[in-house]
């Protein structure tokens, strides 16, 4: 009889947490599973990637009005005489107006907001919140499961969440996943005393699949020393760092264009900051776009300026492609490369990203030399599905010998 799984995930917009959710839906066994994904929006560049074995649950009926204006809510609702939905609209509302951070103001508006969204009337084997906040809240609140997992895809230090809040959940869940034994360190500091859930499962990556993808031709590089970032345009991310270091770049007479893969919040604030430096001609924001890999492969030096990360897919990804980077120091970025031996390691300053990039940029040898040994790294993590299955009590000693897709594999 097959196992009853329930993923839970915001929506699938363009972000590593919805790149390393639908990586493992592409790697399940449906022989032996029967997969249901809940979405909070049905909405995102992966979504149309997600296996045809998949079950998408509808959205709760009422959580659009949670999507929208306040004032669009409430007119709605005035007409149908839905005050409960009114109340609680406003509530939130006045959550995100006055609470410190955006990560806060969505663990304290769940209190309200789950309150018009009803409980699952099905049970499962296992259910999956994917990702911190409200996917994992959803799981312990309104599904009815064996197993309960939750996930948490970055450094908790570096989420400005409220500790109490998650405690309540974390009690409730049989295990808590995250993406590195860094990010893991983090949570056994904060939550001692659920260290014996804490577990790593590591982002499935495919080398093969990346490899196809990037032979894509693309005309889009100039003939300078040509750069690239992929990410959410966010604080996180450290652009804004990045953008000065480029502008160090610019005043040395260094040659280079550096070509952005994302969007994001920050894109007005950052597009500001480049034209106040002065270097337009130097920088370019591609956007999203269902295949980055070509971008990677072709691009001369990948950059990545990360303020924290959980994982790093992005990173995994230029590796395979055997990319000469330069990393800022966060948190994970040392069990990525080795400083000098297969990439470049620059502390969290523009002055020192940009001394490392000027290195980099100027030593094709160097270059070539970080190519190289990247080559002969193994980076593929396609067994961390073992682990995951182990969580959920399923015993499959034969999976590797199943039919395996993977993300854009279909």
């Amino acid at each position: 009889m097959k196992k009853k799984l329930l993923f839970i995930m915001n929506d699938l917009s363009c972000g590593g947490a919805e790149k390393a959710l639908v990586s493992l839906l592409n790697t399940l066994d449906y022989n032996s599973f029967d997969v249901d994904l809940f979405l909070f929006k049905k909405e995102g560049l992966f979504l149309n990637q997600v296996p045809k074995e998949v079950t998408i649950l509808p959205v709760p009926v009422n959580y659009p009005f949670f999507d929208m204006s306040i004032g669009k809510a409430i007119s709605k609702n005035l007409k149908s005489g839905n005050f409960k939905i009114i109340l609680n609209r406003l509530l939130v509302g006045y959550i995100y107006r006055t609470t410190k951070t955006k990560a806060m103001a969505e663990q304290k508006s769940w209190k309200y907001l789950s309150k018009i969204i009803k409980p699952l009337n099905k049970q499962y084997d296992a259910a999956i919140g994917f990702l911190e906040k409200k996917p994992n809240y959803f799981c312990v609140d309104k599904v009815s499961a064996n197993i309960k997992i939750g996930f948490i895809m970055n450094d908790y230090e570096k989420l400005n969440m409220v500790k109490e809040i998650d405690n309540h959940y974390f009690k409730k869940l049989t295990y808590i996943v995250c993406d590195s034994e860094e990010s893991k360190v983090v949570l056994i500091k904060t939550f001692p005393q659920f260290q014996e859930k804490f577990r790593v499962i590591k982002t499935i990556i495919s080398p093969k699949l990346i490899e196809k993808l990037a032979k894509e031709e693309i005309s889009k590089f100039s003939n300078y020393s040509n750069l690239i970032s992929v990410g959410r345009l966010a604080h996180q991310k450290g652009y804004d760092l990045a953008i000065d270091a480029c502008k160090i770049l610019v005043d040395k007479g260094i040659k280079f264009k550096w070509y952005i893969l994302g969007n994001g919040e920050d894109k007005q604030k950052l597009t500001a900051q480049i034209k106040k430096n002065g270097i337009e001609k130097h920088i370019e924001f591609l956007g999203i776009t269902d295949n980055h890999y070509p971008f990677l492969k072709q691009a001369d030096i990948f950059l990545h300026t990360a303020r924290f990360e959980g994982f790093g897919i992005v990173i995994s990804e230029a590796k395979i492609l055997n990319k000469p980077m330069v990393l800022s120091n966060f948190n994970v970025a040392k069990s990525h490369i080795t400083h000098l031996k297969n990439g470049l390691i620059a502390d969290l300053t523009s002055q020192s990203i940009a001394e490392n990039l000027e290195i980099l940029i100027n030593d094709k040898k160097l270059q070539e030399k970080f190519s190289n040994e990247l080559k002969f790294e193994a980076k593929g993590t396609e067994d961390e599905i073992e682990n995951f299955y182990k969580l959920i009590n399923y015993q499959n000693p034969c999976w590797k010998n199943s039919k395996i897709k993977y993300i854009n594999g279909k």
